[in-house]
């Protein structure tokens, strides 16, 4: 199982923006989001239902970046989280697809 840390209330805006860009850049494994074009869409709808609760008010800031957390947890590999925040200490990947693509990812970074 992947290590994720907490997303913090202040951060929200912030990680709502980053993913939502990386996870419409059809250069980053977010656009697949590990299972194919429907979990992909289903990610995606996830993702702005969360950001729409968030921004309309009908979520408080702390139960929005609980929810994104779990969102993190359910749609990103560990990879993806490390480069997303910032980490140096990104898992080791071999070299591939995967590996070019998490390169992109870092223009979405939040950390």
């Amino acid at each position: 199982m992947a290590v994720y840390g907490g997303i913090q209330a202040h951060e929200l805006e912030r990680w709502l923006n980053a993913l939502t860009n990386a996870a419409y850049d059809r250069r980053c494994p977010l656009v697949k989001v590990h299972g194919g074009n429907a979990r992909a869409r289903t990610a995606r709808q996830d993702l702005l239902h969360l950001a729409n609760d968030y921004r309309c008010g009908e979520s408080s800031r702390e139960e929005s970046a609980a929810a994104l957390g779990r969102w993190c947890e359910n749609y990103l590999s560990e990879a993806e989280w490390y480069v997303l925040v910032g980490t140096r200490q990104a898992p080791s990947l071999p070299q591939n697809e995967e590996e070019r693509s998490l390169t992109v990812l870092k223009q979405h970074r939040v950390g």
